[in-house]
């Protein structure tokens, strides 16, 4: 999974930054760009764990 997702948020900031620097900026391009970036991020962070899991463990 992690190998699909980091290529998709790669070329969705390529497609920002190419619109960012465009004559014609087409702000529903960069939004759709930002949020697949933004979910792509949800994704990997998802599977990292919380530094204070240990502490959260111990409480229960």
């Amino acid at each position: 999974m992690k190998k699909i997702i980091i290529p998709i948020m790669v070329v969705a900031i390529i497609i920002a930054l190419y619109e960012q620097v465009s004559a014609q900026k087409n702000v529903y391009v960069m939004v759709i760009a930002i949020v697949i970036f933004m979910m792509g991020m949800m994704q990997l962070s998802a599977k990292i764990p919380s530094k204070n899991q240990d502490k959260e463990d111990e409480n229960v």
